[in-house]
């Protein structure tokens, strides 16, 4: 199944499709205030925090979610293992894909994101509902490792035998600033491909075989051992529906940069060379 759905798509096939509303913005307040104001009809509202993520700590701000809690928390949304699934934010893709890449890596196979987000529905003129449906009695039940997942032993390994992509912003991977984190820099040996340049000026993605080129540049291709992370897991995640949408497998960092910076013995790395000024704290 194709990893993104059109709204003209969609709108052909909601009524027998599970639609998850997740909008989140980073540093940003929950998205269900602006749920309650419009929404696709029969969409659910998930909190990005609260079920697509365990408690914060030492394996990042965003670590996986305990796999019994995510599966009440998409039952609750409605979801069941044999329906379509279909996500969907109103910020730049970053909380939908997140959703697409934990049902996909709890065992789901049918799950999409809507290209462009709500902005492309609107832009097509389809309508939105302030009618919240009642917590769904779907029958989700989580089956995680469908998709691959590095922790930061093997995200170092794959920096230095492979290909290791950083979808952060470029000033925030060359180390001359960092927002969130207590560390500014990056995974010794990645490679800086922000999440931002994968998709067009309306938000939805490149095509195929733009962004084939793009990736197959820093070498990234349907043969090459691919991982991907960013600051917390959630932007890292749009970036392989992108390689996805490529048709390159790519691994998930969940923990990425938050997590690395945990361990104050792993090295970072400066600067626009991916090994150059690397150093460490141990």
């Amino acid at each position: 199944m194709e990893p993104i759905i059109s709204a003209a798509e969609l709108a052909d096939v909601l009524d027998g499709t599970a639609i998850l509303d997740v909008r989140y913005q980073q540093g940003g307040p929950p998205g269900r205030e602006a749920y309650a104001e419009g929404h696709l009809p029969g969409a659910r509202y998930v909190d990005l925090d609260a079920d697509l993520a365990g408690r914060p700590g030492p394996n990042g701000r965003h670590p996986l979610p305990d796999p019994g809690d995510f599966a009440a928390a998409m039952r609750r949304a409605g979801v069941d293992r044999d329906r379509d699934v279909v996500v969907y934010d109103d910020w730049n893709g970053w909380g939908a894909a997140r959703a697409w890449w934990l049902l996909r890596w709890a065992g789901h196979e049918r799950v999409r994101v809507l290209d462009g987000g709500l902005a492309a529905w609107k832009a097509a003129g389809e309508p939105l509902s302030t009618e919240e449906p009642a917590p769904g009695g779907g029958d989700f039940t989580a089956a995680p490792g469908a998709m691959p997942t590095l922790d930061a032993d093997q995200a170092a390994g794959l920096a230095r035998r492979g290909v290791l992509l950083d979808a952060r912003a470029g000033e925030r991977y060359r180390g001359e600033t960092e927002p969130i984190d207590a560390v500014a820099g990056h995974i010794p040996g990645a490679l800086n491909a922000p999440t931002t340049a994968n998709v067009a000026a309306d938000g939805r993605l490149l095509a195929p075989a733009d962004l084939s080129a793009r990736f197959g540049a820093l070498g990234a291709h349907s043969g090459a051992e691919v991982g991907v992370y960013c600051g917390s897991g959630v932007s890292a995640a749009h970036e392989i529906l992108a390689l996805a949408s490529a048709g390159i497998p790519a691994s998930l960092y969940v923990g990425s940069w938050s997590a690395w910076i945990s361990d104050p013995a792993r090295p970072v790395a400066t600067g626009d060379t991916p090994d150059r000024a690397a150093r460490s704290d141990g």
